[in-house]
């Protein structure tokens, strides 16, 4: 079966997919109308979907064998869209600009092309269309409504922007592929005073500054300068008036590494430096953990076993990309965790000024030719790999 030429065929109806996907995008967890959407269309194509937590999955093939797991995010990210396109998301609080709607769009299109081959699998394939990866809590929603009992292993696909051609195939088989990433929240408790008065007040934007100033000392001491450590404080908050001194600040950030022993112990130290450092001044720091991913490594053997499925496909400027890593982070990492796992990315970008905006970018544009590259790899490796481990 050549499941280019026939996703190919098929790529109207992919992009169609998207552009409803893009059109009326969803954050976070709940995604009603996303939901709704990808079940009305796995039922076109034959299949019974149902809702795993705030996702949906279904499955086909065979009875007996081993089963794989197709993996696809589907959220949009809280920001306005500028990319001029037509069909861009009318609400400005909503925007698809990391392409998790090419995601959607490009198993959906699987779906039916495994659909039509069924009698071909040697085992089962199982689809996950996930919410709420942009905040690290989708996958394991759909873990916790039990997503992976039965897995055997697992694949999923990311579409990249840039100024690069159609037919690039980025992928890692011998390391970290994606960071780690501890998302933090930490409230420093006080006590309140008027400016004039600070000797009254425990004053916690004095404690929050040291907090600060200690984190960066955390990683320029304690971490190893042999791996890649990232720590960053992105939101700083306290008070409302010029000569009061509140009772709270609160900082939040996150911390993210390509190593997991680095991980665990920068994390230790995080919570001990900020508790500590808040008593030094007299204050109370209280520190929740916002999201805890960790590294994104995929399975090495199964890795290279995809790659050798995706040279068969007849894709024009087939270009395949070893040892990609980058210190952004992806809760799929929760899934490789647990079974063995492929992730890669597929570019989605433009030679010419049209790839000259990346990801997370209101004026972002993504290029719909890789449409049928995503599907129909998606499709052929799970025959492909069923077959092989059947």
């Amino acid at each position: 079966m050549d499941f280019y030429k026939r996703a190919l065929e098929l790529r109207e109806e992919t992009v169609r997919h998207r552009r409803w996907m893009h059109s009326n995008a969803e954050v976070g967890l709940d995604m009603p109308k996303a939901q709704a959407y990808v079940m009305e269309q796995l039922k076109k194509y034959g299949l019974e979907p149902r809702a795993c937590g705030h996702g949906v999955t279904a499955e086909l093939g065979q009875k007996t064998g081993k089963t794989l797991l197709l993996r696809a995010d589907m959220d949009a990210l809280p920001m306005p869209e500028e990319s001029g396109e037509s069909f861009a998301c009318p609400t400005g609080t909503e925007a698809h600009t990391c392409g998790h709607d090419f995601h959607a769009a490009m198993l959906l299109t699987a779906a039916k092309m495994l659909k039509e081959n069924e009698s071909m699998l040697s085992g089962r394939v199982r689809f996950m269309f996930q919410t709420a990866e942009e905040t690290f809590e989708g996958a394991k929603d759909m873990l916790a409504n039990g997503i992976l009992e039965g897995v055997d292993a697992a694949m999923a696909c990311h579409v990249g922007t840039g100024k690069m051609p159609i037919g690039l195939f980025m992928y890692n088989s011998g390391g970290t592929m994606m960071y780690s990433v501890d998302g933090f929240r930490i409230t420093v408790h006080g006590r309140g005073a008027h400016g004039a008065y600070p000797h009254s007040s425990i004053d916690p934007i004095n404690i929050g500054v040291h907090i600060y100033l200690a984190l960066e000392s955390l990683i320029a001491r304690e971490a190893d300068p042999s791996k890649a450590n990232v720590l960053t404080i992105g939101n700083f908050s306290a008070g409302s008036a010029p000569n009061i001194i509140p009772d709270t600040a609160v900082l939040q950030g996150t911390l993210r590494s390509n190593d997991s022993a680095s991980r665990k112990k920068l994390v230790r130290r995080l919570k001990e430096v900020v508790r500590k450092t808040a008593e030094v001044f007299g204050g109370i720091a209280e520190i929740e953990m916002i999201s805890e991913v960790p590294p994104l490594i995929c399975d090495s053997t199964m890795m290279d076993e995809m790659v050798g499925y995706i040279k068969e496909l007849p894709i024009p400027g087939l270009t395949l990309v070893p040892n990609v890593s980058a210190s952004a982070s992806e809760d799929f990492a929760i899934i490789a965790e647990k079974v063995p796992s492929v992730y890669m990315y597929l570019s989605a970008g433009y030679t010419d000024e049209r790839g000259g905006v990346s990801a997370h970018n209101p004026k972002v544009r993504f290029n719909e030719d890789v449409c049928p590259v995503g599907s129909a790899s998606m499709a052929h490796c799970a025959i492909r790999w069923l077959e092989a481990h059947s």
